[in-house]
């Protein structure tokens, strides 16, 4: 089978571990997409409370880091591999306890956020690690192409499906069907990362080092200071946006039409950006974009029809991969420039994982504490256009960074 694939794609030097990695990133795009944006629709849709649905969303953040410490410590002491199952499993299993509970849910929002959070945090640090050992530089572009592929195909089927099936299903079933389905690709998930080969680990965690390199290093203090920037935004918006479409149209199927759009732009335009943005346009890239998406946010305010909100997420899909490929991609110029960079990978990833999470945590706290002196009605326009600038505010945190630079270090 995989030396049809691998003849299929025309990569007689793709490995078994590179396709079986790519098999594994794609039964987690079609799972995470299917159910993960109508977990709080889920969630609100039984208690009816947006400060349920943001400590669901905060705990999630919180365990997460958290998680990205522990299993990078793990990383450097037992297999690859193995933290990989892991994350998978107690995905699976956060798809296991929500057909549990039922529609008892919401009343374990923080126990249920807790869970999904250390299965993001084991997931995506060992299959962040796994690619970089796995890809070479002759396959590197494509896996990372074929991947976005795969991901934008799963945000584009998953919640249309989704909402199709839980619009013509009543009550709850329709929900239960998609958390069972999204269940069963994780077992998949599981059994395929069996495949893989054993990756022994070796050398000592030290990631207090790596956030002390602040200090000598200005172009990893300023990538660093930008990833809170970029999670201020993401954590109220990645929960918010959702459930003031469906409070709009009242209707599961409109949220799944709302994803196809963003998806099927984000797919077009991520393909456009990799190849006409060149390294000396990066900040130029990223001004435009984190100002588009900025002003976009005025859109989604005034939205009264569904024709709008299509519109808002016809301008993310363009504008989302303008800013991700450059910034992403400066990013990790930022740590294969920075002080032991080859040794330290694993930690300078969870470092930054821990920037980005506590401008998340910092985004949901602000909306907790705005909904308790403003009616959340009233309140969230406003919150959105205060969190909405955190991908603005990238541009000025990162334009004075200089790649050719190599900073020193002390010990």
């Amino acid at each position: 089978m995989v030396s049809r694939l691998r003849a299929w794609l025309s990569h007689e030097n793709v490995s078994k571990d590179l396709l079986l990695l790519l098999l594994i990133g794609g039964l987690y795009s079609l799972g995470i997409f299917l159910s993960s944006t109508f977990v709080n629709i889920y969630l609100w849709k039984q208690s009816n409370s947006y400060t349920d649905i943001a400590l669901y969303n905060l705990s999630i953040y919180v365990l997460q880091p958290l998680t990205f410490i522990f299993a990078g410590k793990c990383a450097k002491h037992i297999d690859r591999v193995i933290v990989l199952r892991t994350g998978v499993i107690v995905l699976s299993l956060f798809f296991l306890t929500v057909l549990i509970v039922g529609e008892n849910a919401a009343k374990f929002n923080i126990m249920l956020g807790a869970l999904l959070g250390v299965g993001y945090g084991f997931y995506w640090l060992a299959y962040n690690v796994l690619t970089f050992e796995i890809t070479e530089p002759d396959t590197r572009d494509f896996f990372n192409g074929f991947l976005g592929v795969l991901q934008s195909l799963g945000g584009m089927t998953g919640p249309l499906l989704a909402g199709f099936i839980i619009s013509r299903l009543n009550n709850f079933t329709g929900y239960t069907v998609i958390f069972a389905v999204s269940f069963g690709l994780f077992i998949v998930a599981v059994l395929v990362s069996f495949g893989l080969s054993r990756r022994k680990a070796k050398g000592n965690f030290s990631f207090r080092r790596i956030i002390s390199e602040r200090k000598n290093n200005l172009n990893w203090k300023r990538i660093l200071n930008a990833h809170v920037s970029q999670g201020f935004r993401e954590g109220t918006f990645l929960f918010a946006v959702s459930i003031w479409i469906f409070l709009m149209t009242r209707n599961e199927l409109s949220l799944g039409f709302f994803n196809l759009v963003y998806s099927g732009f984000s797919f077009l335009f991520y393909f456009l950006v990799t190849r006409l943005v060149k390294p000396r346009r990066r900040k130029k890239a990223i001004f435009i974009a984190g100002l588009s998406l900025y002003l976009s946010v005025l859109i989604l305010l005034v939205s009264k029809s569904m024709a709008l909100l299509l519109l808002y997420g016809a301008i993310a899909g363009i504008f989302f991969p303008l800013l991700y490929v450059p910034y992403i991609s400066l990013t990790y110029d930022v740590i294969g420039k920075s002080w032991n960079a080859g040794e330290m990978r694993i930690e300078y990833i969870v470092v930054r994982e821990l920037f980005l999470n506590l401008g998340r945590v910092l985004s949901i706290i602000v909306f907790l504490l705005a909904i308790v002196f403003i009616t959340p009605e009233t309140g969230i326009p406003y919150i959105l256009l205060l969190v909405g600038g955190g991908h603005f505010l990238i541009y000025f945190f990162i334009k004075d960074i200089d790649t050719n630079v190599v900073p020193s270090s002390h010990n």
